[in-house]
């Protein structure tokens, strides 16, 4: 797993945070995307802190020669919708404004949120009518604070 994180990001930053999260037992939604039994892509969404029953998505990794084939997004909105299936009330993530609105994530959504990752890329995704509004946002003591 660490090859394809290394490979899509170009730096050990998310690779560390992939392995520091499965460590600490907080990859609670880890889905792969396989070709041949060789995985190729991978997205990850670990439970925050703050608020109650909300996740955080990232990273989402795709092997650079599987990128812009809708790898990540079939990644995406597979763990969404897991989510969603298992309860959980929202997810936040910190990832491009161009990219992530496409799957309902909003930086206005998260504008409620005190963050540390405040700002145009934090974004929010509520995912039932029970999602929280405001508050703070602290994600799993792997991303530090």
């Amino acid at each position: 797993m660490r090859a394809v994180v290394s490979a899509a990001f170009g730096q050990d930053e998310e690779p560390d945070l992939v392995e520091a999260l499965r460590a600490a037992g907080d990859a609670l939604i880890a889905l792969v995307a396989e070709i041949e039994g060789e995985v190729i892509g991978q997205v990850m969404f670990s439970p925050m802190r703050a608020p109650d029953r909300c996740l955080g998505l990232g990273p989402v990794s795709v092997l650079p020669e599987h990128q812009r084939d809708g790898i990540g997004s079939k990644l995406i909105r597979a763990g969404i919708e897991r989510a969603r299936a298992e309860g959980w009330r929202g997810v936040f993530l910190l990832g491009h404004s161009t990219y992530y609105p496409r799957f309902g994530f909003s930086p206005e959504a998260a504008r409620g949120f005190a963050s540390p990752f405040a700002g145009p890329h934090f974004m929010f995704l509520a995912l039932n009518g029970d999602a929280p509004r405001e508050g703070i946002a602290r994600y799993a003591a792997a991303f530090g604070d």
